[in-house]
């Protein structure tokens, strides 16, 4: 009878060890899938990391920069819901004439360039000066629109003028 309970006990602890790691690899699996959809974002936007530099100072795209600053804009409100998303696409693709695959990936790229920044602040900081660089005030008209039209999405740090 012991034999029984040991062998059932041996069973029952292999079994949570399966789950266990099976739940691990698919938790792992996460990450690498998002890196995946960054690399894709970040190929199709002609995105090249120099050795030695910063990931935002490698940015040749305003559009990306816009995009970055409207979801470090969104982010400082706290978490993003999907609804605020949405319509930050939406204003991409209407202020800055995006189909709705280049806008997604604007957004994939600009808030993995926000995450290498540190957080919403820092990567507003960064962005905004990479964007003035890259297209002086030119490169501001389409973003005030667009941080006009994610104010109006609530639940974020800014307000509608």
């Amino acid at each position: 009878m012991s034999v029984l309970v040991g062998l059932l006990v041996i069973g029952a602890g292999v079994y949570f060890w399966l789950l266990r790691t099976r739940h691990a690899a698919l938790m792992a699996g996460d990450p690498a899938d998002m890196a995946q959809d960054v690399q894709a974002a970040a190929r199709n936007f002609g995105f090249v990391r120099h050795a030695n530099s910063h990931p935002v100072d490698c940015l040749n795209d305003p559009n990306v920069a816009t995009a970055g600053l409207g979801i470090g804009f969104l982010e400082l409100g706290g978490r993003t819901r999907t609804e605020q998303l949405d319509g930050l696409t939406r204003s991409l693709q209407v202020n800055l004439a995006q189909s709705h695959n280049q806008a997604k990936e604007a957004l994939i790229l600009g808030r993995w360039l926000i995450g290498e920044c540190g957080g919403p602040k820092p990567g507003i900081d960064r962005l905004s000066r990479r964007l003035w660089k890259l297209n002086a005030i030119a490169g501001f008209q389409p973003l005030m629109a667009v941080l006009k039209d994610t104010a109006v999405l609530g639940d974020s740090a800014i307000t509608p003028p």
